[in-house]
């Protein structure tokens, strides 16, 4: 059986992994990208604005790393969304549709009992390197 490719892309543009895992990793064409939080990158602090302000910058996080793979918004095929207040959905939702306006990703949304540094909402993905066709 042949092997299939694994990589780790990174960038300087998200910010930088607290612990023991990945921006992201790739496996052959799936991009399995790490929950992100609504960090800067230049304080490596949250975002203040409350959710919706952590959200945006959770998924422009997501974004760079997307670059990084070789990809972009269009290439996401499933999103978990972690809140610390299921009651935020809305807002989330708001700045989702934002990022992504046709061909959704697939999604799960729960609320946890806390996020790593206070956060009010994690987002993670699975995306696909390539173009992708719709039928």
């Amino acid at each position: 059986m042949a092997s299939l490719r694994r990589e780790i892309p990174y960038t300087a543009t998200a910010p930088i992994r607290q612990g023991i895992y990945s921006q992201a990793v790739v496996a052959d064409r799936t991009v399995y990208i790490s929950g992100q939080l609504g960090m800067e990158v230049a304080s490596g602090q949250l975002v203040e604005g409350g959710v919706q302000a952590q959200a945006k910058q959770a998924l422009i996080n997501m974004g760079e790393i997307l670059k990084a793979a070789g990809c972009d918004y269009t290439n996401v095929v499933k999103t978990t969304v972690l809140l610390a207040d299921i009651n935020d959905f809305n807002s989330v939702n708001e700045v989702y549709k934002t990022f992504f306006s046709s061909n959704f990703p697939a999604r799960a949304a729960y609320q946890v009992a806390a996020l790593p540094r206070g956060g009010l909402v994690e987002i993670e993905a699975v995306a696909v390197v390539g173009p992708l066709s719709d039928s």
